[in-house]
Formats: structure tokens, C-alpha cells, sequence
């Protein structure tokens, strides 16, 4: 079991990636607090888990936050690993046509919540030498045409990662990041523009080297080991778990 009885707080595990997270550290003896926006997902997941709680959470929201770290708190003791996975995109579109309400939205769910996360999470980890894995995006490092500001976003989480892992290091707290390719999520059909297409899905499967898209459980097998002890020399990384497709 290589997370014996660590303390595992995943936002967005409702479903698609944090719900495939969850379910890989607890299979791995990881005690796991399924955090989502939609309870009615969260209360799913986290019912199919045995030991696992759901916490109510917009990673948005100071307040939602702080709560959302205190159920973990309050139910287990403590926080040994947060993921901050939750996140969101507008349409693949020109750029000019995001309007403003929909741009802060995706910087507030997809950027603010690193910090909202850091601030109320971030004492309660230094306790426990604990670490932090951000879900980022291959849009960081080779971006698609149509998703620029979510690409901004997920760029800003890159240089996040490697800043706080290299203040937060003294504390022995480590931070990585995990790049997926496009993958099956509920924001799949955003990425292709709103529309599942099927021929506008291979157009984007044609761009990865190794022919599929990404799935939770791959996903998840990365975050595995950035959490586990079997990387704790392993801090600043942003994983690719693309296909190769940023090669």
C-alpha cells in the first residue's frame, strides 16, 4: 500500500480525472476527502469509496475553501496530500469572442484556487511534510489555437508549481505538476468547441503521437507516484502524461 493511511484532499473528484485519483489512492490505502462543486457527484464517488468523505467545495470561494480544509481536518486529523484538480474552460473559440464573466471564471476556478487551496491548506501540509500536486494542462507548454486564455490559466499553474515548490521546499513540501493531454473529461466537448464531433475528436488524437487520449486511470497512475514516497526527491516537475504529444 504506498499511501498507508495518508490523509488525501482532491478537489473536482466528482468525476473525470479527481474522480479516477480517488479511487487509485484509496485502492492504495489512502484515506480520501472527495471534494466537488456538484454534491450530487461528489456524494457518488465518494459513497463508492469505502472510508471516503465528501466536502462541498467552490475552490473559487475563500470561505468554501476553508471549509472544504476543515472537514478533512476535522474527519481525519489532517491533510498529507492535496491535489488541486478542479477546473474549468471556456469554448474553443477565438479569443475575442471569450466575454469577461466567462475569462475571471476560468483565471478564479482554474488559477485563484492554487492560492485559496496554499492559504488554507499549505500550514496544515508544512505539519505533515505533506506535498501538493496541480493539475495543469499540455496547453501550458504546446497550446492549442482557440483556448488561449484557458492555455494562460494552466500556464499560470506551471510557473505556480515551480515557484511554490521551491518556497515551500525548506518546509519539506513538495509541489508538482501533472500535464494531460486532451482526455476523456466533462470538459471534452468545451475542447472541441461544443460540439462532440467525432471527426473533430480524431483531428485532436491525430496530434498525439501515441494515438489515444488520455484516461483518468492514467492520470491518476502519474499522481500515484508524485504523491508517494517513492518520489520524495521529486519537486518543480510538471509531468507530461501526454502521448507524446509535447514532444
Amino acid at each position: 500500500m504506498r499511501l498507508q493511511d495518508k490523509v488525501a484532499l482532491i478537489t473536482g473528484a466528482g468525476s473525470g480525472f479527481g474522480e479516477g485519483m480517488a479511487r487509485r489512492f484509496a485502492a492504495e490505502g489512502a484515506r480520501v476527502v472527495v471534494a466537488d462543486i456538484n454534491a450530487e457527484a461528489g456524494e457518488r464517488v465518494a459513497g463508492d469509496i469505502d472510508g471516503a468523505v465528501f466536502a462541498e467545495a467552490d475552490v473559487a470561494d475563500s470561505g468554501s475553501v476553508k471549509a472544504m480544509v476543515d472537514a478533512a481536518v476535522g474527519q481525519f486529523g489532517g491533510i498529507d496530500i492535496l491535489v488541486n484538480n478542479a477546473g474549468t474552460t471556456h469554448l474553443n473559440q477565438s479569443m475575442l469572442d471569450v466575454d469577461e464573466a466567462t475569462f475571471d471564471r476560468v483565471y478564479a476556478v482554474n488559477v485563484k484556487s492554487v492560492y485559496l487551496t496554499a492559504i488554507h491548506a499549505v500550514p496544515i501540509l508544512k505539519e505533515r511534510r505533506g506535498n501538493i500536486i496541480n493539475i495543469a494542462s499540455t496547453g501550458a507548454v504546446s497550446p492549442r489555437a482557440g483556448l488561449t486564455w484557458y492555455n494562460g490559466t494552466k500556464g499560470a499553474v506551471v510557473t505556480l508549481t515551480k515557484s511554490m515548490a521551491m518556497e515551500l521546499a525548506p518546509d519539506q513540501v513538495r509541489v508538482n505538476a501533472i500535464n494531460p493531454v486532451f482526455g476523456a473529461t466533462g470538459l471534452t466537448v468545451d475542447f472541441m468547441g461544443g460540439v462532440d464531433d467525432p471527426a473533430i475528436k480524431d483531428k485532436f488524437i491525430g496530434t498525439i503521437p501515441l494515438g489515444r487520449m488520455s484516461q483518468p486511470e492514467d492520470i491518476a497512475n502519474a499522481a500515484l507516484f508524485l504523491a508517494s514516497g517513492e518520489a520524495d526527491l521529486i519537486t518543480g516537475v510538471c509531468l507530461e502524461v501526454d502521448g507524446g504529444r509535447c514532444i
